[in-house]
């Protein structure tokens, strides 16, 4: 028996931690039930709305994948661009979580070892740092933009190394979203530190928030449990790096694992949600998202990898069964 003190002082005995959870806070383990998944709007409608608020423009918002079945869809675009028409056009907020993985800011003519090979940090002008003041401005407007556009108990998970992470947190806090978790992807394998001055760089952070402190964010406990022997899931997460059937398309620089993003996304959506990508980069979290039945919403600037995802979407569609009821 295992006691567990009590918002009042006192103590309750329990004989599992989850029963002292949902005595404590009856709202903490989410279930899946009928009626709770509000599903806002269509993904034609998503895009149309987008595109109507916006406008056409030779520079503007290009579609370059919908799948009207299957809810999802992704615009080359500039995400603030897309963001702020989002707002406009959806005020309460649309979106159930966003998963986002933006510029790290790391590519300073650094080395690092791939594939056996020493090469240079540069992975594109999108990458270099403008110095901390700008980095952390630029990571302020599009978290704000994120913000708003995600519904009142929406959640946002966020990938980066010690070269942004730090600014992300710090902004997270500026705008009031409430940090539910700081999580560490270990890398099983990581390249070797070549310097031999540090530490083999070997994991990310990853932290979710939820859109505020009156947020009542959904949490699917007892799938993480079951999916970790029957034991509370901890918060350091050992995934490897990307295979290379994942990378059949082409690679990105900072392309994250299927397995991380489809974690986040059975972690904290229902099947039928709308996700959110605003650095959608080559794609993973669109394929992460359809294998899930989530609807989603990809935004990617880059031409070469909006292209490398259409590539890996088509696929994706291609190879798998069409959940039902998603479009």
């Amino acid at each position: 028996m295992s006691e567990q003190a009590t918002s009042h002082g006192m103590k309750a005995t329990c004989a599992d931690a989850d029963e002292c959870t949902a005595a404590l806070h009856p709202s903490a383990i989410n279930e899946d039930k009928a009626g709770e998944n509000q599903r806002g709007p269509s993904i034609p409608d998503l895009v149309s709305g987008v595109m109507g608020v916006i406008g056409a423009s030779k520079d503007g918002p290009r579609v370059v994948y919908q799948d009207d079945p299957r809810g999802v869809a992704m615009l080359q675009a500039n995400c603030l661009v897309v963001l702020d028409a989002l707002a406009a056009e959806y005020p309460a907020g649309c979106f159930d979580m966003a998963f986002v993985d933006p510029p790290y800011f790391l590519s300073n003519g650094g080395i690092t070892c791939h594939a056996g090979c020493m090469v240079k940090v540069d992975k594109g002008s999108w990458d270099k740092s403008r110095g901390p003041e700008m980095n952390h401005e630029f990571n302020t407007e599009w978290l704000s933009r994120c913000q708003r556009v995600l519904k009142p108990d929406g959640t946002i998970w966020i990938t980066g190394t010690h070269h942004v992470i730090f600014s992300v947190g710090f902004a997270l806090q500026q705008l009031g979203f409430k940090i539910l978790n700081d999580i560490a992807w270990e890398k099983p394998n990581p390249p070797p530190n070549l310097s031999c001055r540090y530490f083999t760089h070997s994991t990310e952070t990853v932290i979710w928030a939820a859109k505020n402190d009156r947020s009542r964010h959904y949490f699917n406990y007892r799938l993480m449990k079951s999916l970790n022997d029957d034991r509370q899931m901890k918060t350091v997460w050992r995934i490897c790096a990307p295979s290379k059937a994942e990378k059949g398309f082409g690679r990105h620089p900072t392309q994250k694992p299927l397995a991380l993003v489809e974690r986040c996304l059975e972690a904290a959506t229902r099947a039928g949600d709308l996700v959110l990508d605003p650095f959608m980069g080559s794609g993973t979290s669109a394929v992460a998202s359809a294998r899930l039945g989530r609807r989603f919403l990809g935004i990617e600037l880059e031409p070469a990898f909006a292209q490398t995802a259409v590539k890996r979407l088509r696929q994706e569609a291609s190879q798998v069964r069409l959940p039902e009821g998603i479009g």
